[in-house]
This record gives C-alpha cells, structure tokens and sequence, in this order.
C-alpha cells in the first residue's frame, strides 16, 4: 500500500481574457500538492503565470513548469513533426519563464511536466527524451522528470540516473499496454468513483483498462486536468478519499525523499 502520493495538476491554462475549464486556479489550488504551469506555448501568459505561482507560493505547492509544442491554437494537441533539438530548446525556453517567476515569489522551480502532444511523443521517443534529460540534467540534477512509467522518458531518466516521478491519471482511461488512452473531449465523470479508481491504485497497484482487464500501476503522483468537467469536485473527492484512508499528500519532492 502506497502511504504517500503527490497529488498534481495542470494550471494557468489560459490566455490573456480566455481560460479552458470551469475550474478556478484558485479553488484547485488548495487541493494539490504539485502544479504544473502552462508556460506560454500551449497556454499562459507573463500575467497568469506570475498569479499562479504566486497561488502556489502561498499555498505551499510544488512548483513545476508544464512546457508545451508551439501551438496554442491546437492547445498543444497536435503533432508537430521537428528535430529533438529545436523541441528541446523550447522547452528550455518555457522552463526559464516558470523558473523565473518562481524565483520572484521566492519559490524553486521542482519539476517539469511536457504538455499533451509532447508529453506523448517524448514518452515514444528515446532521443527526444534522452536529449530533455541531458539538457534539464544541465540546469538542475535534482529537477525531477514527470512521465508515464511505460514511456521511454521513464526509461531513459533511470537509466541516467536522473530524478523521475512516474504519474497516475484519474480522469483518463487505460489501455492494456499501460498506457493513457488520448481523448480530446472528456465527459463529466463521478467524482466518486474516480477516488475510488486513485485508492485502488494506491492499495492495490491496480487499475481496470478500456478492454476490462486489470493491470499493475505503478506510480509516485496521481494527476487530474483543471479542464475535466467537474475538476474541483475530483480533486476535492480524490484528496477526501485518500486522507481519509491514511494516506498522504505531498509534493513529489518529499514522496521521493521518503520513498
């Protein structure tokens, strides 16, 4: 049984006037223990991304970038067929802005999470993800990676040694292979019985995929999106749920510490 688990979210996930999902940053942020910024290429903007991490800041929150492809159009959704190098440097880039706005509200910078489309192409792509590590690895050895456990980017992070938190998704399904199954809408879903999906996961190690099957799961950080109808009462119901059955929460720094 899991004891201790990061509980993460995306934010800021807007732009200038325009904001996707119901969810107010402010009300989401007193349920997690991580958040992930939208730094400015999918979402976000200099305003949002210093209001956020400010949010962070007060509420005792891990601070992590959440760079994305260059497409806010497509909400960083869509494929963009480029060179490792120049995927890299984007990154970097984006890192830098939510680096620097923590460093104004006087807090340090944790993690780092790619954003949708690049978060799924790192997962397949050893060299692209080799290459994030190696470069991340340049600025911080302790900024910790955030991916799938079956990804390339798990893979890859071990065997640099370099610091990595494997994620568990509650509002998304699974298939067979271990995998996050893509869905560009998503219904409202019962709060409740996403909970209950988390504390199996955390108990028992298990979750039950699209094809009905169990498989194992293994995690360090459970994540549910700001833009899922109903955020505020999964995030709500998944922290209830979890405290109240012994387990904690933390940001993924101290689950790592601990673990």
């Amino acid at each position: 049984m899991r004891k201790m688990v990061d509980l993460n979210c995306d934010m800021g996930e807007g732009f200038g006037h325009w904001v996707l999902g119901e969810a107010p940053d402010e009300a989401l942020m007193a349920l997690i223990s991580s958040a992930n910024i939208a730094a400015g290429f999918h979402a976000g903007d200099p305003n949002s991304m210093d209001r956020v991490i400010k949010l962070a800041h007060i509420h005792g929150v891990g601070l992590g970038a959440h760079p994305g492809y260059r497409d806010l159009q497509g909400f960083g959704r869509r494929f963009i067929d480029t060179s490792p190098e120049e995927l890299v440097n984007d990154i970097i880039y984006q890192v830098g802005a939510v680096r620097e706005f923590g460093r104004r509200h006087g807090i340090s910078l944790q993690h780092v999470k790619p954003h949708g489309a690049l978060y799924m192409e790192a997962a397949r792509n050893e060299e692209l993800s080799r290459h994030m590590i190696e470069s991340l690895a340049a600025i911080s050895g302790q900024l910790i990676v955030y991916c799938m456990g079956v990804s390339k980017t798990y893979e890859v992070a071990q065997r640099l040694g370099h610091p990595v938190v494997r994620e568990f998704y509650a509002d998304r399904d699974y298939g067979a292979d271990g995998q996050i199954v893509f869905s560009r809408k998503v219904s409202r879903p019962d709060p409740e019985a996403l909970a209950q999906k988390c504390l199996r996961a955390c108990v028992d190690g298990k979750v039950t995929t699209v094809e009905g099957e169990d498989i194992d799961v293994e995690f360090e950080s459970i994540c549910f999106h700001s833009d899922t109808p109903g955020a505020v009462e999964i995030g709500t119901a998944i922290r209830r749920v979890l405290v109240d059955n012994g387990i904690a929460i933390a940001p993924s720094s101290a689950v790592l510490e601990a673990a």
